[in-house]
């Protein structure tokens, strides 16, 4: 297909050509930038916008030993035990939130008020990033990922970020503290440390990708639950909020496309033919709903759904490393929700909800409700 600008790039759609190019990643497929001949011959203009998000020196554009080296130094520091020791402090970031809706009453809007800040709330504070930033590194991912963001303020964001990271970096050199940049400012592996411009990258791609996806998540399943009551009620009734996270990320992912591959040779995907030097774009939320892999009724929202093979969190080497954070935070975050406020209805007609307008991610931009009764 045809990106704007004349970007010619391949999309995988189904849920088996997804698969292979994952399984493929640091071999067939590549992230790294320079493996994409027209980037640099003049064929795409020098001010396309997504340039920013392609080039962006980040821990996803890395390959085989760079990438193994740098997730291992990153896997030092986001442990499971990190992950886990976190709950209770989320569930008292969800419920402060929380009593802040309830103040707010009928009409508030979701979306500022819990699913937005919930996640950005966490990651902040699990990076050390100061309560005062947040806003700031919020407005900066929507701009970077939204493909009406004008070029030159593209790469205006992505520059105030970059040296945000820089100096955030820098300071947690100077004062450690018990933050996950503190940790990886300190990981090792025989001697061996991630250096200030790896760091950088790292942070990039843990504080976007890690609050930008389950701001939508969160969203997402809203919206799915407020327009299947059969699949609302008994999510209540059964307290299945980890099915309730794992269908809508089947159902509706926040991720409609992946950032690029590059063909590292010339490759067959589902009868495709793809030559070397290409680029080619995953798309998890087409995948989700392949009737070939989830049957006839793969468009229809249903916590009961045999969990079959899911890609939610990708496959292969570059298996998401936040993918049990994520989890944390969906389930902790609609059982509360529900649990406070169990007649919650949209406050907005379903095909009047305005989306993020982004090739990369997407999710609802408001969700307006009526609270109903609230309980303790």
């Amino acid at each position: 297909m045809e990106f704007p600008g004349g970007v010619a790039a391949y999309l995988a759609l189904t849920h088996d050509a997804v698969k292979e190019i994952l399984a493929g990643d640091n071999k067939t497929f590549l992230r790294d930038p320079e493996h994409w001949p027209a980037l640099h011959d003049g064929t795409i203009p020098e001010d396309w916008p997504l340039r920013a998000i392609v080039q962006g020196g980040h821990l996803s554009t890395k390959d085989g030993a760079d990438h193994r080296r740098l997730r291992g130094l990153v896997g030092k520091a986001f442990t499971p035990a990190r992950v886990q020791a976190l709950e209770p402090r989320v569930q008292q970031i969800v419920d402060t939130l929380l009593d802040d809706v309830a103040a707010a009453g009928d009409g508030v809007d979701l979306v500022p008020a819990f699913t937005e800040a919930l996640p950005m709330w966490v990651i902040c504070e699990l990076f050390g990033v100061p309560a005062d930033d947040r806003s700031r590194m919020r407005n900066w991912t929507a701009t970077l990922l939204a493909h009406t963001t004008p070029p030159e303020e593209a790469f205006a964001t992505q520059n105030a970020l970059q040296a945000y990271l820089h100096d955030l970096v820098e300071r947690k050199r100077r004062n450690s503290g018990d933050d996950l940049t503190s940790g990886l400012v300190q990981a090792s592996d025989e001697g061996d440390r991630l250096t200030t411009e790896e760091l950088v990258g790292v942070l990039w791609l843990m504080l976007v990708a890690g609050h930008e996806t389950t701001v939508h998540l969160l969203g997402h399943a809203i919206v799915a639950l407020a327009q299947n009551p059969d699949q609302f009620e008994l999510a209540k009734a059964e307290d299945r909020w980890d099915d309730v996270v794992e269908e809508t990320l089947r159902y509706r992912h926040s991720v409609m496309m992946t950032s690029f591959r590059f063909t590292a040779q010339d490759v067959t995907v589902a009868g495709v033919h793809i030559p070397k030097g290409q680029a080619v774009g995953v798309v998890y939320q087409a995948s989700g709903i392949d009737p070939a892999e989830h049957g006839a009724s793969a468009d229809r929202f249903d916590i009961t759904r045999e969990q079959n093979a899911r890609l939610g969190f990708g496959h292969g080497p570059r298996y998401c490393i936040g993918a049990s954070l994520a989890r944390l935070e969906g389930r902790l975050a609609l059982a509360t929700l529900y649990r406070r406020f169990p007649d919650l209805s949209l406050g907005i007609d379903p095909g009047d909800i305005p989306y993020s307008p982004s090739f990369f991610t997407v999710g609802p931009l408001s969700l307006p409700v009526a609270l109903g009764t609230p309980k303790a």
